[in-house]
């Protein structure tokens, strides 16, 4: 990269060569300038064993993981850092007594005020949805459900199914109508299915879990148990027919465009245009499908269950959907199902942090907007620029210099890495909030008017021009993305904070951090998905049946590498399933380090800044962005859930593939994460 940052040498004479690691207690009396605090190693770890807990392991035992977290790590410190940034903004606008009505300032204010005002929200118990339950429990037909069901998803519940816009897939100009599989209560259809002794013990909780907060909702305990059974056994019918996720990572088994007529005939038994009238789409005249075979089975469902089992399946929803944001007693019943059985939490984020999550769930613009103009510095938003430069030049030469792609994909290629755009730090243009409802003694209400606006706004858009100004991700997330449909790489202000970016520290520790996330998000558009994807965001097929037998056949390294991987001892992460994620950790790290080569080539190569040399520094800053703890049952559900790998597989298997790490570290055979240089993954 050519970024103007300060090249600080150390001002200890010891120097670590390249051929092996300084011990910790030479580390522990020098000043730390080269971005990298030294406390956070333990080198009596050998880097070839476990460079994750080499690189890391002083910080995991100085930052023991709190009680209230399930994954405790960098994105989780920054996440926390700006929640209690938000916090200072939504105290200091609560000072002010002339805020006009629909501003930003305003609306922040009382959502905040709303949801932390526990008094009213306790003596509400469930009074803010009592309305919704009596109105479902009072419907006579099952005509009359589906008319409920599109007023449920104005309020953000979406009970059997959801219906949103999204870029047609093979015209990304343009915007269309998506319905897709849904209308779980659990978090995933394998949790239905799945025959292991935790997935059976997990349906009997959550049927335990179902009756309790039935009870809390007024029903006897013999008839929450009896509806807590029927709502399951419903529930499972439709997890059965949905499709799993490693199945959805097809883009085009997820791409079957239907007339609403063609819908209609092949999933009789639900009235698919009343539904759509309701949503006010009675105009519509197709849609992309997404899973056919559940909606068929969805509809033959709806049309044999017992009216007052689907009544008691839209209750749950609204009380399932709707419980963080009731009295206590919901909330905790809530808590201890989703976070302590499924997560292994045991005690509850305070409260002011789950309203300062909500409120940026509800009103992320308007949070968004005064979050850059306080905290987010227009210098970083420069050097980005600068540094996606130098990552897209260095992509450019390794599409190149492949050996397993024909020149004519090549080209294509090359067409399609100068097409990416790119986004950073916040929109251009922010969304107008000021005709939402807010008020400082409905939270609820708040909550339903926010999701109102949003879904509104987003079936709007169906028939009408993509818009390429518009963020899929609010500039105060710890995160980042690329996007297949429009080709662009996204990297909100929030992230663009150290252990991510430190304009302070030297081009290794930034090109280990920053420029692998770039890189990754770049290589997204190049992974088993992003792939088939042409420059313009439409799913095309632009390779030849050759080169994508090469592609296929390299992907096949990657996907044993972390299949074979095992963490909590014997549970392999599903390689097929993280295979995207798993392609951009490797793409990001070759095509970063490529980039710091060129930023060497102008900027002059530093020496050894705290005993440590350029290349251990890029390495070393890599694995500090992935340290984290993680509950077992968290991880035991990410490993089902999660297209990421963990962590520690994403830091051992990742380095294990670079030619340099064992240069770096003096990595020997025998150490446990040697990979044999004929064995290693190299795609991009």
């Amino acid at each position: 990269m050519n970024i103007k940052l300060s090249i600080v040498l150390a001002l200890s004479s010891l120097i670590v060569t390249s051929c092996g690691p300084t011990k910790k207690k030479e580390l522990t009396n020098m000043k730390t300038n080269s971005g990298i605090d030294l406390n956070n190693l333990d080198t009596n770890v050998n880097p070839g064993d476990n460079f994750f807990e080499y690189a890391n392991g002083g910080w995991l035992k100085s930052n023991p993981i709190p009680a209230e977290y399930s994954r405790y790590g960098a994105f989780e410190v920054l996440a926390k850092k700006n929640q209690e940034e938000i916090k200072s903004i939504i105290e200091e606008v609560s000072t002010r007594t002339n805020i006009e009505k629909g501003s930003p300032e305003q609306q922040i204010r009382d959502f905040y005020n709303s949801g932390m005002d526990t008094n009213k929200i306790e003596e509400l118990g469930i009074k803010p949805i009592e309305s919704v339950i009596i109105e479902i429990n009072g419907l006579n037909s099952k005509a009359e459900l589906i008319e409920i069901q599109a007023k449920l998803n104005m309020k953000g519940l979406y009970p059997l199914f959801a219906v949103y816009s999204s870029q047609d897939e093979k015209n990304s100009t343009e915007i269309i109508a998506n319905l897709s599989q849904g209308g779980l209560g659990l978090p995933d259809r394998d949790y239905y299915t799945k025959e292991d002794e935790r997935s059976k013990g997990i349906r009997i909780e959550y049927i335990n879990h179902i009756q309790k907060m039935l009870e809390l909702a007024g029903e006897t305990e013999d008839v929450a148990a009896k509806k807590a059974k029927e709502i399951m056994a419903f529930e499972t019918i439709l997890a059965s027919a949905s499709m799993t996720r490693l199945e959805q990572r097809d883009p085009h088994a997820t791409y079957n465009i239907r007339t609403i007529n063609e819908i209609s005939k092949e999933a009789p038994g639900y009235d698919f245009k009343a539904y759509l009238s309701y949503l006010g789409l009675s105009d519509l005249k197709s849609a992309n499908i997404h899973q056919p075979f559940f909606f068929k089975e969805m509809a033959k469902a709806f049309n044999t269950t017992d009216i007052n089992t689907l009544k008691d399946y839209f209750i749950w929803n609204v009380i399932n959907g709707n419980a963080s944001s009731l009295s206590s007693e919901f909330v905790n019943q809530n808590f201890y199902f989703y976070s302590t059985v499924l997560s292994g939490v045991d005690k509850m984020r305070p409260r002011w942090k789950r309203i300062i999550s909500s409120t940026n769930g509800s009103l992320g613009d308007p949070v968004g907007k005064l979050y850059v103009e306080k905290y987010f510095p227009a210098s970083s938003k420069e050097i980005m620029v600068e540094l996606v430069g130098n990552l897209r030049k260095a992509l450019k030469e390794s599409i190149q210099n492949l050996d397993w792609m024909s020149d004519i994909t090549k080209q294509k290629a090359e067409e399609k890495l100068a097409a990416i755009n790119l986004k950073v730090g916040y929109p251009n243009k922010w969304l107008d909030y000021s005709k939402v409802e807010i008020t400082p003694d409905n939270y609820i209400q708040n909550k339903w008017n926010c999701n109102e606006f949003s879904y509104k706004r987003n079936l709007a858009k169906i028939g009408k021009p993509v818009d390429r100004e518009e963020w899929g991700m609010n500039p105060q997330t710890v995160n980042a993305y690329y996007s297949p449909n429009m080709n662009e790489i996204v990297f909100p202000a929030a992230i663009l904070q150290p252990p991510f970016f430190d304009p302070s520290a030297d081009d290794a520790v930034n090109y280990g951090a920053i420029g692998v996330v770039i890189g990754h998000e770049m290589t997204h558009g190049f992974d088993d998905q992003g792939r088939q994807y042409d420059k313009d965001g439409n799913l095309n097929n632009w390779w030849t049946d050759e080169d994508a037998k090469n592609f296929k056949a390299k992907t096949q390294i990657l996907i044993k590498e972390y299949s074979n991987y095992k963490v909590l001892d014997s549970l392999p992460i599903n390689g097929e399933l993280t295979l995207g994620e798993n392609i951009a950790d490797n793409g990001g790290l070759f095509i970063s380090y490529a980039a710091l080569q060129k930023a060497y080539e102008k900027n002059g190569k530093a020496k050894n800044i705290d005993g440590l040399t350029s290349d251990q520094r890029f390495l070393i800053s890599y694995a500090q962005v992935w340290r984290q703890h993680i509950r077992p049952k968290a991880l035991m559900r990410r490993l089902q859930e999660d297209v990421h790998s963990p962590g520690i597989a994403r830091v051992n298997v990742g380095v294990a593939n670079l030619p340099w790490w064992y240069s770096a570290f003096n990595i020997k055979e025998e150490d446990k994460n040697y990979i044999a240089p004929e064995n290693r993954a190299k795609i991009w």
